[in-house]
């Protein structure tokens, strides 16, 4: 039903905000496992030492048992090989209880459920559905030419320094471009080359030859890219002096029109129900400027009946700041705060422009509405994650 009525909305783009579609791809596996262990080569390289079973310090110990658990994949330990730059991995093998029918199958060291013409598992009569799987799988690896990039590294840190390039939010996967930077998981990426665009199922995709600051190298897909560029939260775009000169002149024009304002608050209610509520946002529009707005928010219900901090502010040019607004409230609307307030004559009201979600990702739902994406991604309310339909 909610799907529906997002697409209704999108169908009746009467002021065309949503003419370009680009759509975007989740991390594979392998990425997910690469990512995962990079994050225990990091620890090693801060630290000097593997992580340990110090129940005190989280992180530490989440690493420790994620290490414990890679070394008993003999798989894992061999898919990581290359990127395992302080030797962590030494596979052991673990006994594997047997406990369950599954168990004796998969454990046939004598060989009795063979291959052979009567095979219990041999379905004569059952279709098959095939499944489709990527041609080639993204790996990180060493890149053995780094030497031909680790300058570019350092002039690009020498010239965030001085001011020459600068870093900013990530917005859409046109902006992945061969020669640009970007920053994801705390690590700078150089995107060397960009391979033929395809189509496929209505995407457009290409294979990128990316180059990491820590001198390894992925072929990953583009759209792969832009995806954890979206989810992360500290993932950031790197301009240079060209790109700010051409954003600059891509900027509000004479002619515009300012629609209003779209806006971002955060209540300071003392309700011990609404106050213990993490990531908790109100997401509204507004004709007038936000502080003017929202001066007596103690005083309405739709403020929560109390004052509120302005967290961002969008001014909307060109475009039905509502509808926007509409979409936006449609995408969060599981994560909606249920909650009633009362005003100061005794009467009841159920706000529902209050929506449970980290602050990046409703910045990260907002260009994804801007770049037609939304309509491909919901929005997971437990996870408070934005998934592919």
């Amino acid at each position: 039903m909610e799907k529906d009525k997002l697409l209704k909305i999108v169908e009746d783009d009467a002021f065309g905000l949503l003419n370009i579609k680009p759509k975007r791809a989740a991390m594979s596996v392998d990425e997910r496992l690469l990512q995962s262990f990079q994050q225990i080569n990091d620890f090693y390289r801060q630290q000097g030492k593997e992580p340990e079973s110090n129940p005190a310090e989280i992180q530490e110990f989440q690493l420790f048992n994620r290490l414990k658990g890679l070394r008993t994949s003999k798989e894992k330990c061999e898919a990581l090989q290359e990127v395992d730059e302080f030797r962590l991995l030494t596979y052991v093998e673990q006994p594997k209880p047997i406990t369950s029918v599954a168990d004796i199958f998969a454990d046939d060291s004598f060989g009795l459920l063979g291959d052979d013409a009567e095979n219990i598992f041999d379905l004569k009569h059952v279709p098959r559905t095939a499944m489709e799987m990527p041609e080639k799988i993204a790996q990180r690896k060493r890149c053995k030419d780094f030497e031909q990039f680790e300058h570019l590294f350092k002039t690009c840190h020498a010239e965030l320094k001085d001011g020459v390039r600068e870093t900013r939010q990530f917005t859409g996967e046109q902006q992945i471009q061969p020669g640009h930077f970007f920053v994801l998981h705390g690590v700078m990426v150089y995107v060397s080359e960009v391979g033929e665009k395809e189509v496929k199922n209505g995407k457009v995709n290409a294979r990128l030859r990316c180059i990491f600051e820590n001198g390894t190298e992925s072929n990953m897909l583009l759209r792969s890219l832009a995806t954890e560029l979206y989810k992360d939260e500290t993932g950031r775009r790197i301009l240079g002096h060209p790109e700010k000169a051409l954003e600059a002149l891509e900027q509000i024009q004479a002619d515009d029109k300012k629609s209003g304002y779209l806006y971002v608050l955060q209540s300071l209610s003392q309700v011990p129900e609404i106050a213990a509520t993490k990531n908790l946002y109100k997401i509204g529009y507004s004709t007038v400027p936000v502080p003017e707005r929202v001066k007596n928010a103690a005083e309405e219900p739709t403020y929560l009946m109390a004052k509120v901090k302005v967290i961002a502010v969008f001014e909307c040019y060109n475009l039905n700041p509502q509808k926007f607004e509409l979409l936006l409230h449609t995408f969060f609307g599981k994560a909606c705060l249920n909650v009633d307030v009362y005003n100061k004559q005794g009467k009841r009201f159920s706000p529902r422009e209050w929506f449970i979600a980290p602050l990046h990702i409703i910045e990260a739902a907002a260009n994804m509405l801007i770049n037609g994406e939304i309509v491909s991604y919901t929005y997971d309310a437990n996870k408070q994650t934005i998934e592919e339909r």
